[in-house]
This record gives C-alpha cells, structure tokens and sequence, in this order.
C-alpha cells in the first residue's frame, strides 16, 4: 500500500509530496496499526486539513483538481460497482482512514474538499453568529440611551389630561396675538382674498400643520361699480354720497374707497325717484300704521338697523309693494363709544353662498343659474348724518342732542332719487383647511373657524383679529404635538373666503362636502369677530353646549381678579357657523367681547360693516389681553371637545331649553308643553343612565363610548325646519336676540298673523315646531331602546 501511494501521487503532480501520503509515512513510521484511536484521530485530522490548505494555496492546484476530477471520471466509467459507495457518509472514523488507504484516487477527490468545506462553512457560520450578536448587544445599548435620553411623552397617552391643557393654554400669550395681528395687517390687499389666503396657509404650515390645503371657488360676486351710489333730491338739485358728503365735494378729500364699497351687496340695479317713507324699524307695527295713511307702492323706505334681521325686515317691505330702501343706524342705538353717525357702511342680502348655485357647491360642471341681484328692492345704507339731511333736522338740534330719535316730518313730503350701479362678477374666492388627524376618532372632526375676508377693509379689522387668535392656538397647539400628544379626534383649522359677501367660502366648502360633514363634523368652534369692544364678554352656545362654555368661562377665570360671570344664551350670531348651524345642526359656539348695547334696539346692529378706519382693534384692546382671553376660552372647549372620551354635550339642557321657549298663552302651546315634558323625562333619563361612561372609566367600553357619541352627536339636528323666514334660523333652538325668549319662528307666525288677518302662518308654525319636538323625544328614545337593547345581548 505504500507502494502505492507515491506512484499515485507522482502520477497526479510529479513535483509534490501528497500531505495524505505524509500523514501515512508518519504513522508507519511510528508503528502506528492502520487503525487509529479516537484521540489520535482527531489530532491527526487537523493536521491533515492544515496541510491540504497549504497545497490547495500553491501554484498549480487547479490543474491539479482537473487532471484528478478526469483520471476519477474515467475510473468510474470502468468501475460502475463504485458509483454510490464514496458518497456514504462513514459510520465511524475508522471507516473513513480505512477507505484512505485503499482507494487513493478516490480519496484525493472526494475528500480533498470535505475538510476544507467544513471548517469554511464553521467558521462562516461562526462569523454570523458573532455578528449577530454584536449588531444585538450594540442596539440593546443604543436603544438603552436614546430611551434615556428622549423618554416618551407620558402625555401621548392621556390625550384627556388637565394637564396638557394647561400647558397649551399656557402657550397662548397676548404678545404672540399682538404680533401675529400686525403682521396680518402689513399683507398687500387686493380685490380678491387668493393672495393673503396663501400667506395664512404658508403660517400655518411654518407652525408645524403639515396637511394645510387651498380650496378655491368661482362664485358670483356682488362688487361696487366704477363710481359711487348716490342718492340726490329733485326739488333742491342736491346730490349726496352715501356718507353725506355733497357729489361737488372734491373725491379725492373723502376716503374714495368708502365711496365704492358703502352699498348692499345684490341689490337691485338702477334709478328710481320717488316719495321718502319713514317707516322706523320696519315692525309689523310700523307696516300697519304706515299703511293705514298711505299707499307704500313703488315708494322709498327709510329704514333703521336694528330689532330684527335685515332680511327679514326687506322682505316685508318687499311683500308690501315697496320699490327702494334706504338703510340706517339711529345714534341712539349705537354704542357710547362709538363715533360712527357720519360713516356709511355695507351690508350683505345674500342668505348664504354662490347665489348662482343655491343649494349646491360652485364646482366644476355646475348649472349657474342667473340670479344678479337677490330682491327686487334698491337698497342703499346710508350715514346718520345723511339721515339727518333727508329729515330736515336742524344741525344744531343733532349736536345738542345727539341721541334724538331721528323720525320724518309727518307733515310734508320728501322725493328723493336713488341711483345704483353695482356689479356683478364671477371670481375666485379662497379658503383655508387645515387638518390635525385626531388619534381614537380620526372620522369625527371638531371644526375651528375664523376668517380672512373683508371688501377694502370693510368690516373692520375685526378678519385681522380673527385670524390671528386661530394662527396663535395652533402655535400654542403644535408643540405638544412635536412632542407626540395628538387629540382624540380630527381638528380642523379653517379660514373662510367671502365671509362679507354671505359667508360664501364657508357655504360651498360644507355643500361641497355635505354628505362627509353631516355623519362627522362633531362641533363647531366660531371666531367670527372676537373683539368688536371692551365692556363684556358675551359668549353664545347652542343648549348642548351651554354647560360646557360656562365651565370654561370659570376654569380661566380662577386666576383672574375679576371674572366675567356672563349668561350663556342661545341666540343668533353673525358669520360663517351659519351653515353648520342651520343646514347641518351641528352644535356650536362663539365667544366675544363687545360693548354694553345702547338700547333694546341695538340687536343685529352687527350686520352693517363699517370701514376698517372707523374701528381700530388696537383702540378697543391695546394691550390684547381680551384677544388672550378669547383664545384661551376657544382653547379650552375645543380641547374639551377633541379629546374627552364622551362628548360634553348636555341632552336635559337642549329639553329645558324647549320648555322655556314655550312660555305664553298662545293657542296650541299646551299641546306643545305635552310634547315638551314627555322629551324632559326622556332626556332626564338619558342624562342620569346612559351618560354614567362620561363620569366612570370602567363604564367606557369602546362599543357603548362610540353609540353614546352617536346619539350626542345628532342631538339638535331634530330642531331643523325646513323652511325658515328670511334672516331667521332653521334651528328652532336659537332666540333671535337676549330680549325674547320664544321660538322665532312662532314669534314672526303671530306677527305675520297681526298684518293678515289670519291664523294659518300660525297653525303651519306650530305644526312645525310640534314635529320637531317629537322627533327629538323619538330620537331620545331610540338612543335608550338601542342602549338596553345592547346590554341585554351582552347580558
């Protein structure tokens, strides 16, 4: 055998020595038996596997493996008995040397490589598993400091915790407000709002909301013509501005943008000449008493602001044959503080929206109907002062007594030619919408709305300071969202285009996205004009959330000196929740601060928008801290509302908000209280049973949380009719103003029942008010029936 090996070898690479060959010389020569022990085995295996990697490092070893891998191939062609038994696996070490010594040619082949192989694949396996290892310890320890280093926020959470909200609410300094302010009144005006649109969404995004968009609509616009409305006496050939300058008085003395923008947005166009008609504040009562003399067809009314809604008051005047309006502010109903006798002003007739699409978004494709002007009436505004001319009272009695009830001379007639010329143009409006995804309820939304629309500054400043205290909530907002608190559910941060004009961008907005808002808007949070004085905070809540703004009102007043202790009402307000309110019956609230009212005839005094010169903001809060306690007061309920696991909505306060509207004598009020009662025992029950999950956590299964949520959220929408008169709400839940405390629309039923002598507006009112009151007693009860219902199958 030993012979053998060197000739195979030599045979294979003449120059070398095999190592398996000196492996063998060297047991022989230690008298070693062919057979080794287990012990030696191994020793003499490495030794084995070391120098057949020194061999297979030298030159020449691939020619080697082929001549080997041929003479092998050529062997077994011969040899077919030799197929399968080299690639047995040995059952004993024995087995394998045994082999080695036998068949060499088969050994330099086969198992060459086995050695190698193996101790490669080790040793990569080896390499793994300490790499792995390694990578494992080395994350363990940066995972270790970087959690050290950045903990998580303990409020992420608890989105629900007081604590968070006095840190946000901290955040929100008057400074922040001021500065914001000015910067927002240095933005270049034009004609369309596009262009400061873009820097609000460009603000807001620099605080952190990433999903901010711009939605635009092309709507039909009401604006004023190349020169200004006039009104103009025949018999004196007297011509006059709507501010009371003469027509000779040289434009470029007078604020010529005041000339333009002091008209009624959708009037009718055109000149009519005609008698004056002093018919005061345009009641019922007034309509009788001035009928009974005189024949009102085609003549001209001059109309005082206040009482009651414009619109409804036009529309009376409108049905009584009346062909021209001229509306003014009596200085007796204006505020002390306010100098506004010589200043005209605009006003709006739109009931809301593109009034070329009534009912449907201004998008794409949309049928635009022709609709230039909203009444068949010539309705100009028109100063005090101008007022004062056309009733022939002398200077020296206005200066004396500056609040004289200003009235026509019953004796003697006035004519006068009013002259309009407005225009009516499509252009584009813009709104801004931002988003903060909320973390449990991401499909429910809480919406903040200000806005960015005033014509020329018409309106005041009052967007300005709008804009600001919703820019600096969410700067107050985004730090604790940095840090990884989100609400429970979606706020929407909003900046309506058109509010001037009808609240435009907010109407095509909602009927845009109608069937979205009716199933997820929660509630509605309204910074219309947050400072317009500085005597009193008035803060108005739909009867759902009337305990919800109390509460807030004291939680910010705890640290105060003296805390604003106003009522909370339900009332009419100005702006864009009109659509949310009355179209969606969505809960909402507003607060503000304004002055102390003149009189009882003050109400709706805020539909007329004076020029920006005329009402400074900085005037009225110089050092902005009511505009802190305005956004603290907003933060506060929206905070409120966005995160509590049950919505703060309070069912018993909306059934003894019905009960107290129903108080008089008024045929078919019993019938009504019956009603009424039957939906306070409901909503008493609801309240104390099924609104425990508000009050115990243990009661807050994920299913029931989301039913109650449910039936909270549709609490109002019961209260909608579907017809209201022009100027008054939908909502029968809203009073028209502080002085009445009846449903509004059984109110203008009995006056309408004074003028015409019938009883049927009335019945159809009550009728109304009637079903709406049922259907939320059945809403109530079915919200119950459903709870029990749930309960019993998990029973």
């Amino acid at each position: 055998m030993g012979e053998n090996e060197p000739s195979a070898a030599s045979a294979a690479q003449p120059d070398k020595k095999m190592a398996y060959h000196k492996v063998n010389a060297d047991q022989r020569a230690q008298g070693h038996s062919p057979y080794l022990d287990n012990d030696e085995l191994q020793a003499t295996a490495l030794d084995l596997e070391w120098d057949m990697e020194k061999e297979l490092e030298e030159p020449g070893f691939d020619h080697f493996r082929l001549d080997s891998a041929a003479q092998h191939h050529l062997g077994n062609s011969q040899s077919p008995d030799l197929d399968l038994e080299p690639i047995q696996a040995s059952s004993s070490p024995k087995g394998r040397f045994q082999r080695l010594q036998e068949d060499p040619d088969y050994i330099s082949h086969y198992t060459r490589q086995a050695p190698k192989s193996n101790r490669c694949s080790f040793l990569r396996i080896l390499k793994l598993f300490c790499t792995a290892l390694i990578l494992f310890i080395f994350g363990i320890v940066i995972g270790y400091y970087a959690r050290k280093k950045c903990p998580s926020p303990p409020t992420s959470q608890e989105p629900n915790n007081p604590q968070i909200y006095q840190e946000i609410l901290k955040e929100i300094k008057a400074e922040n407000i001021q500065r914001i302010y000015r910067d927002l009144l240095e933005l270049p005006r034009e004609d369309d709002d596009a262009d400061l649109a873009v820097e609000i969404l460009g603000q807001w995004r620099s605080q952190g909301l990433e999903d901010v968009r711009l939605v635009n609509y092309s709507v039909l616009l009401d604006l004023p013509g190349p020169a200004s409305n006039t009104v103009t006496l025949p018999n004196s050939g007297e011509c006059f501005y709507p501010s009371g300058q003469e027509c000779s008085t040289d434009p470029r003395t007078l604020h010529s943008q005041d000339l333009l923008y002091s008209y009624a947005a959708y009037s009718a166009k055109g000149t009519l000449e005609a008698e004056l008609v002093d018919v005061q504040y345009g009641t019922m009562e007034d309509l009788i008493r001035i009928q009974a003399i005189t024949n009102v067809t085609k003549k001209i009314a001059l109309l005082k602001l206040g009482q009651s809604p414009l619109l409804y008051k036009l529309s009376l005047l409108e049905d009584a044959g009346f062909g021209g309006v001229l509306v003014y502010t009596d200085p007796c109903d204006l505020p002390k503080t306010a100098d506004l006798a010589d200043k005209a002003f605009m006003v709006s007739l739109n009931t809301g929206g593109d009034p070329s699409t009534p009912g449907y978004a201004s998008i794409d494709g949309s049928y635009r109907q022709n609709r230039l002007n909203l009444t068949t009436l010539l309705v100009q505004p028109i100063s005090a002062l101008l007022a004062r001319k056309l009733v022939s009272l002398p200077e020296d009695t206005a200066q004396r007594d500056r609040c004289a009830p200003l009235q026509l001379p019953a004796a003697g007639k006035k004519t006068i030619s009013l002259n309009i010329q407005s225009v009516t143009t499509y252009k584009t409006i813009s709104n801004v919408i931002g988003y903060l995804k909320g973390a449990v309820f991401p499909d429910r939304y809480v919406i903040i709305g200000s806005h960015h629309s005033s014509l020329q500054g018409y309106g005041g400043q009052g967007w300005a300071s709008s804009t600001a205290v919703i820019t600096a909530l969410l700067q107050a907002l985004m730090p604790e969202v940095r840090r990884g608190w989100r609400p429970d559910r979606t706020l929407l941060f909003c900046s309506w285009g058109g509010t001037a004009l009808g609240n435009v961008g907010s109407y095509e907005w909602a009927e845009d996205l109608r069937s979205v808002l009716q199933r997820n808007v929660v509630a509605y949070i309204s910074l219309h004009n947050p400072v317009t004085g500085n005597s009193t905070l008035r803060p108005v809540a739909s009867p759902s959330l009337q305990q919800l703004a109390a509460e807030s009102q004291s939680f910010n007043c705890v640290q105060k000196t003296r805390c604003p202790g106003s009522n909370v009402s339900s009332v009419q307000i100005q702006g864009d929740s009109d659509y949310f309110i009355n179209h969606l019956g969505v809960p909402a609230t507003q607060f503000s601060y304004e002055d102390i009212k003149a009189s009882e005839n003050s109400s709706f005094l805020s539909e007329a928008l004076f020029p920006a010169h005329a009402t400074k903001t900085e005037e009225l809060d110089p050092s902005f801290s009511l505009h802190e306690t305005i956004a603290k007061l907003t933060g506060q309920v929206t905070l409120q509302i966005a995160t509590a696991p049950v919505l703060p909505f309070n069912a018993l306060d909306i059934a003894l908000e019905v009960q107290n509207s129903l108080k008089g004598d008024e045929a078919g009020v019993p019938q009504l209280l019956a009603v009424a009662s039957r939906l306070r025992d409901t909503a008493e029950l609801f309240q104390s049973d099924e609104m425990r999950p508000a009050n115990d956590p243990q009661e807050r299964a994920p299913v029931r949380v989301r039913m109650l949520n449910d039936v909270l959220q549709g609490l109002e929408k019961s209260f909608l009719l579907q017809q209201a008169p022009p100027g008054l709400y939908r909502n029968i839940l809203y009073r028209l103003d502080d002085r009445t405390s009846q449903f509004s629309v059984l109110l203008e039923a009995l006056e309408h029942c004074k003028l015409h002598q019938s009883n049927e507006t009335v019945q159809a009112a009550l009728s109304e008010v009637l079903s709406s009151i049922n259907s939320a007693q059945v809403y109530f009860k079915a919200g119950l029936d459903v709870f029990e219902t749930a309960l019993a199958g998990k029973k």
